[in-house]
């Protein structure tokens, strides 16, 4: 799972998204320069499959989606920053 989800390069990007209360698609996209649909939908499907990130769809016209954290995630993205400070350690 670390695998694969530290082998998205985006993966980290759409998480400090997340926090900054970005979670519509859309927006991700806008936000972010080099993202493409295609690469986000394929990322946040893989978040979504280990339960990092939670899918919720509105039944509204237009269709709206959004995605938030879930608990398992802030664990998850807790030990993500923690390996950071540990390699910023390592390279002082």
């Amino acid at each position: 799972m670390v695998e694969t989800i530290c082998g998205c390069k985006w993966s980290l990007t759409v998480y400090a998204l997340l926090a900054n209360n970005i979670n519509r698609p859309g927006e991700m996209v806008r936000n972010v320069e080099g993202l493409t649909t295609k690469v986000l939908n394929e990322c946040l499907r893989k978040n979504v499959e280990f339960g990092i990130v939670e899918r919720i769809a509105f039944n509204e016209v237009p269709p709206r989606v959004e995605y938030v954290v879930t608990p398992f995630g802030k664990k998850f993205i807790r030990v993500l920053d923690e390996l950071e400070k540990l390699q910023g350690e390592i390279a002082s």
